[in-house]
Parts: structure tokens; C-alpha cells; sequence
């Protein structure tokens, strides 16, 4: 991966790894979670507007077949996936949510074998076994001592799954848009939805408190803006493997910032499912990353 792709990359993930502990720093001073995600979208679809109407800024419409996937991707990959973690993250801690969507390779992996028929083999099901193994752990370690699982659980794993779609499809299309132009499309796009959560939205940000608001004002700059496009300039001038493989750090990121932002601290259960479902990535990932030297070694020889 060029240096370029690593630093888009890694600033990404440091972005998305602080949003966890933001969003709950918001909800607990004042925010619901439907009015939260509808503030954060509202300043991420202002960011974007403003920007496309700057001197000399031209955004390229989409053209008709392309239309539809980008509206459908907007909705899942941004009104599914945060309208999940934010309601999550109502019972489940910031780090635990991080861990959560830190496991979304190991969705991403299984996507590629039902829907793109892609072969795994043996040690990439064994990677994903192991995956979904410390998906199961980290499960456990939100769970009371009634073995109650949180429901904020599926919300996350739901989450998960968005991220997995929407980055595997996403991924087309920044062949034919610009990173920033396809950003501000899934943005609009996602924020649709959240007009549902309109009614009460004012009274709700009048009475917050000034620490919520300005969480949620950084919720939607940083993770729902600028770090939406530094991720789509990593994934189109780096490999899709490398780039993605960044997400590991982004539980540890996740738990160190609520930590010393909220003071939370994950169940030493759900800490050891997280190293487990990562190191099933990482297998998957390392499976992928030889699989793909391969295909490629055999079309050179084809070639000849």
C-alpha cells in the first residue's frame, strides 16, 4: 500500500475510533439517539453543500444506472449502520461498540463467498470460524449475570453487516466519482431517513448540554465527514486488503478513547473475544491477500 493510502487510512481509523466514546459522551448528556444521528447528518449534509457550492467546485451527477446503487449504499452504509450504532451504544459501552465493528471484515468475508461465489479454503474458514467464535465472546461479555444479552448487540452486529456491504460495493464506483463527490452522495442519501427523527429535534438540542452538543458537532465534521472521504481516497488508490486491514486498530483506538473521555472500560470477557474475532481476520485477510497473488501470478502466465 502506497504511503499515501496509509496515512488516508490510518487517519481514518483514528477519527472513527474516537466516535464511539463521542456518541456516548452525547447521549448521556441529553441526546436520544434518533436526534443525535439526525444532528450529526444534518452538519455532515451542511459540510457537503457548502463545500459543493465553493468557486470552482464541480460535483458530476450520477448517471442513471448508477443512481439507484448509491441511494440504496447511502441507506445502508450510512442510515443503517449509524442509526444501529447509536441506538446501540444506549446499552452497550463505547469500547464494546468498537470491538463490535471492528469484527465487520470477518462480514465482509462471508458477503464475498455467498453473494461474489469467492472460495475461502480451509484456513480461510478456519479464520472465519475463529471470527465469528470472538464475535460470540465479546457477546458474552455484555451479557448480565443472567446471561441477558444487551439488545444493543444486535443493533451493532446489524451495523457490522452494513459496513461489510457497503464496503465491498462501494468500491466500483470510485473508479467512475471522485472520493469527495460519492461521499457527499452517500451522505445525502443517508440522511433522508433521519428526518423521521424530526419531531422534538430543537427542544432536544436546547436543552442538551454544551459538552453533548459539541461532541455531536464533532461526530458530524470529523467521523461522518472528513474521515468518509479519507477512507474513499485510501480505498481508491490503494489496495481494498491493505486499506481495510487498518480497521484492526480501531477497537483498540475505540477502548483507549472511552477510557480516558467517559472512564468506561469493556468486561475483560468481551476484551478477549475482541483479540480472538481480530485474529480471525487477520487469518481471513492474510488467506485473501495469497489468494489474490496467486489469481494474479496465473493471469501473467496466461498472458504469455
Amino acid at each position: 500500500m502506497n504511503l499515501k493510502a496509509y496515512g488516508m487510512a490510518l487517519t481514518t481509523i483514528i477519527i472513527w475510533g474516537s466516535t464511539f466514546a463521542a456518541i456516548r459522551s452525547s447521549l448521556h448528556g441529553g441526546y436520544t439517539a434518533g436526534h443525535l444521528v439526525l444532528f450529526r447528518y444534518l452538519v455532515a449534509s451542511l459540510i457537503f453543500l457548502l463545500y459543493a457550492l465553493l468557486p470552482g467546485v464541480t460535483f458530476r451527477l450520477p448517471n442513471k444506472k448508477d443512481a439507484f446503487k448509491i441511494l440504496l449504499l447511502g441507506w445502508i452504509g450510512i442510515s443503517i449502520y449509524h442509526t444501529g450504532v447509536t441506538f446501540g451504544e444506549l446499552t452497550v459501552t463505547a469500547g464494546t461498540a468498537g470491538m463490535f465493528i471492528g469484527s465487520a471484515p470477518v462480514f465482509t468475508a462471508l458477503i464475498a463467498v455467498i453473494i461474489l461465489k469467492e472460495r475461502l479454503g480451509i484456513s480461510g474458514w478456519i479464520g472465519l470460524s475463529i471470527g465469528f467464535i470472538g464475535i460470540i465472546i465479546i457477546t458474552l461479555g455484555t451479557s448480565g449475570p443472567n446471561f441477558e444479552i444487551s439488545p444493543g448487540v444486535w443493533l451493532l452486529l446489524m451495523s457490522a453487516c452494513a459496513a461489510s456491504v457497503f464496503f465491498v460495493f462501494q468500491k466500483p464506483l470510485l473508479k467512475r466519482y471522485r472520493p469527495i463527490e460519492l461521499t457527499a452522495y452517500f451522505t445525502w442519501a443517508g440522511t433522508l431517513p433521519f428526518l423521521l427523527f424530526s419531531p422534538g429535534f430543537f427542544q432536544t438540542v436546547q436543552e442538551a448540554t454544551m459538552e453533548a452538543t459539541m461532541s455531536a458537532i464533532y461526530v458530524g465534521i470529523f467521523p461522518a465527514a472528513i474521515a468518509y472521504v479519507t477512507w474513499s481516497i485510501a480505498l481508491s488508490i490503494g489496495n481494498a486488503s491493505s486499506v481495510t486491514s487498518m480497521m484492526y486498530l480501531e477497537p483498540a483506538i475505540a477502548i483507549l478513547t472511552a477510557w480516558v473521555w467517559l472512564n468506561e472500560w469493556p468486561s475483560t470477557l468481551s476484551i478477549v473475544g475482541g483479540f480472538v474475532a481480530i485474529g480471525g481476520v487477520i487469518i481471513v485477510n492474510s488467506f485473501n491477500a495469497k489468494q489474490f497473488k496467486v489469481q494474479k501470478k496465473l493471469n501473467e502466465y496466461e498472458s504469455y
